[in-house]
């Protein structure tokens, strides 16, 4: 198989260098996909005062059309296609680590931040969600907490949704494929007078599993999905405009496709266990945006309100036998309210913006592991309300001493108030409930992060730039800790400076986009496996740094035919992190922190101009992550390995027909380890898989 994907792509790239010189090479500047202008969209961040390719920051953008030509679903497969962007794809739902640049979180807050249409995502376990119905994503690297605030030391992903005042018609979405999979979207999006827009649209999916459970016979990971989502998009007067959204999503998963491992042989077993595991989470978000527009400034309000439940049943010894089984159930409802007001004229030396925001979360969960032997049953209540403000400011002076000299200037203060209730009961079938006294337990944090940039803009294609920021991920409570000493853990710093540059050569050709990177962290948040084997907690325990560099670029030779590459390289290690009196790992790798990401894709348009086929889009991609380690120990490895995905278009206006596969090759790897009473786990990737997609537009 891997010689027939080689031999794929080899033919694809030779097709493509035999039709790239009969074409004349006029590039329109709309061509260049990865340099995305914020005009050609209708809804914007609020939060940038403009193009991200023309800010000090490495930014990346997938449009519609990219996300579409690689055929990405879900948001973990938009890894690899932004350097040093890592999802660790494994398990169910409630569990999405994202790591950039090697800050990341695998068990606990994340430390890289989630928006989706000006909506905060606090929650990890919200992160993974369905993408049907985006316009773009924005990928920011490098600490963003200044504008964006707490949890945002790796960097901010935003998402937008497509805008009714911007798309019209109706979309029929079908997918089919091996593995029992199949998707149907069906969206429609309308305006009156172009002043009243109005979208909805709807999602089931549908995916059999990957993985055979040898004890019962059946899938391990099958998962059903539906999601709808309603948007209002109201200019109610030239200068004012209001968008409502309404988002819901639901899914329920089979789990898990954990098998033993053996670390020093590699064997891995078959999934061997007996108990039905799962994962059902209801989850809605929802925001209302108002933006008011002068001639000078812009200001805007954006509500937000988030809920969701998630219940996990899991066979928690991962045997045949009946040792124990956890049910485990979480909540979480979510307020934040946020005004800003910034500078919008374009040809202004001094350009501003000043923000407050505040939040108040809910959080609930209870645990209760059942232990199947005795008939005990160990419940966990905890209930964990936080809620914060801030306030921020961001000032750029152009043109200073010289033109295309720019400066950039901003703070941020953060406070947050933090509670913690926890109540644990024992229930025996043979004698009364035991009752723990409650404990309670409450903090607050403050923190002020600075950013200071500079920049110079040697054309109007060109910049390079020097940023310093700081990053801060707030403190918090390990809520099923079993020692008071475990009870609370502290904020976690960084410092991070960047030099980079972007530019477009040979009018168009040709798109750049390069940064070196170093980042140093301290009072670092490190998950630990509990002393009973059974669960993990948070502790301070490290210092560390992160050194790299990053490329992205986009090669044009002609109107049909367009390369992406987009490559990371991050080394990143413990500078001090004593375990225990016993066990230091200073010096060693961070954990699931991949040394090198690479994306290579091409796009080739055949010009069919027959009476049933207007063109055939030949889509071809590679994608390498690795070599990355496990754990803390660095004795449990992943080295480097790729795969090969591939799609071709039919495409006849209002239709489309595409044929598509991922791990081409069946790339054997393991996407997920862990260890838990005393035994060491794996997930392996996903296999080979194609199928079919049926687009019309009507």
């Amino acid at each position: 198989m891997r010689s027939k994907s080689f031999l794929f792509l080899t033919l694809l790239f030779c097709a493509i260098i035999n039709n790239t010189y009969a074409d004349d090479i006029v590039i329109d500047n709309d061509s260049i996909k990865m340099k995305y202008t914020a005009k050609e969209v209708v809804i914007e961040s609020f939060k940038q005062n403009s193009d991200l390719s023309i800010q000090p920051v490495s930014a990346s953008v997938l449009s519609e059309s990219i996300i579409k030509e690689n055929n990405i679903n879900n948001i973990k497969e938009v890894t690899a296609f932004v350097p040093n962007l890592f999802m660790v794809d494994y398990g169910s739902k409630m569990y999405c680590p994202v790591f950039i640049r090697g800050i990341g979180a695998a068990k606990n807050t994340p430390s890289v931040g989630l928006y989706v249409d000006g909506v905060p995502y606090f929650d990890r376990s919200t992160f993974d969600m369905n993408i049907s119905d985006v316009d773009r994503i924005e990928v920011l690297r490098g600490p963003q907490g200044t504008i964006y605030g707490r949890n945002t030391m790796g960097g901010i992903i935003n998402v937008f949704t497509k805008s009714p005042l911007k798309t019209k018609g109706t979309y029929l979405n079908l997918s089919a494929g091996n593995y029992n999979t199949y998707q149907t979207g069906i969206s429609h999006y309308g305006n009156v007078d172009n002043k009243v827009g109005y979208s909805l649209s709807g999602n089931y999916s549908h995916s059999g599993g990957y993985f055979m459970n040898k004890t019962t016979g059946k899938r391990a990971d099958p998962i059903d999905g539906v999601s709808t989502r309603a948007r209002l998009s109201w200019r109610i007067m030239p200068r004012l405009t209001m968008n409502l959204i309404f988002a819901y999503e639901y899914s329920d998963q089979d789990g898990y496709p954990y098998r033993i491992y053996d670390k020093k042989t590699g064997k891995i077993e078959d999934i061997n266990y007996n108990e039905r595991s799962f994962y059902r989470r209801n989850m809605s978000n929802n925001g209302l945006n108002i933006e008011y527009v002068t001639d000078n400034f812009k200001l805007s309000s954006q509500s937000s309100f988030q809920f969701y439940d998630g219940k996990q049943g899991i066979d928690q010894d991962f045997s045949p036998k009946d040792l124990y089984y956890v049910n485990f159930y979480h909540r979480q409802q979510m307020y934040s309210q946020e005004f800003n007001i910034k500078s919008i004229k374009e040809d202004s030396k001094y350009k501003w913006q000043f923000g407050v925001f505040g939040f108040h979360q809910n959080y609930f969960q209870t645990n209760d592991t059942d232990y199947r032997t005795s008939g005990k049953h160990a419940i966990q209540n905890v209930n964990n309300p936080t809620e914060g403000i801030a306030l921020y400011h961001q000032s750029t002076l152009n043109d200073i001493f010289i033109p295309g000299l720019s400066a950039t200037l901003g703070i941020r203060y953060d406070w947050e108030k933090t509670k913690s209730s926890l109540t644990r009961i024992t229930a025996n079938p043979n004698a009364e409930p035991v009752v723990d006294p409650e404990v309670k337990a409450k903090d607050d944090f403050s923190q002020i992060t600075p950013k200071a940039s500079i920049q110079y803009a040697y054309n109007q294609d060109g910049l390079t730039y020097l940023s310093v920021s700081k990053g801060y991920k707030t403190g918090g409570f390990n809520n099923t800790a079993d020692e008071d000493k475990d009870r609370t853990f502290d904020p976690e710093y960084s410092w991070s400076y960047e030099l980079g540059t972007k530019s477009s050569f040979l009018n168009n050709l040709l798109y750049l986009d390069f940064s070196l990177f170093y980042i140093r962290w301290s009072n670092q948040q490190i998950s630990q496996v509990k002393p009973t084997g059974q669960g993990f907690l948070t502790r301070n325990a490290g210092k560390s740094e992160s050194k790299g560099f990053e490329l992205t670029t986009q090669i044009n030779p002609s109107r049909n035919l367009n390369f992406q590459i987009a490559y990371g390289y991050t080394h990143a290690k413990y500078k001090e992190y004593k375990e225990s009196e016993t066990v230091n790992y200073n010096n060693n790798y961070l954990l699931m922190v991949p040394k090198h990401t690479l994306a290579i894709s091409a796009n080739y348009t055949i010009d069919t101009n027959l009476r049933w086929l207007d063109k055939i889009v030949l889509n071809a991609q590679y994608t390498g992550v690795g070599k990355l380690y496990w754990n803390d120990a660095n004795d449990v490895e992943q080295p480097f390995y790729g795969v090969y995905n591939g799609k071709v278009s039919f495409v006849k206006k209002q239709f489309s027909l595409d044929l598509w596969a991922k791990n081409i090759g069946s790339k054997d790897y393991i996407a997920y380890y862990f260890a838990t009473s005393g035994n060491n786990f794996v997930q392996k990737g996903k296999p080979f898989t194609c199928g079919l997609n049926l687009n019309l537009k009507f």
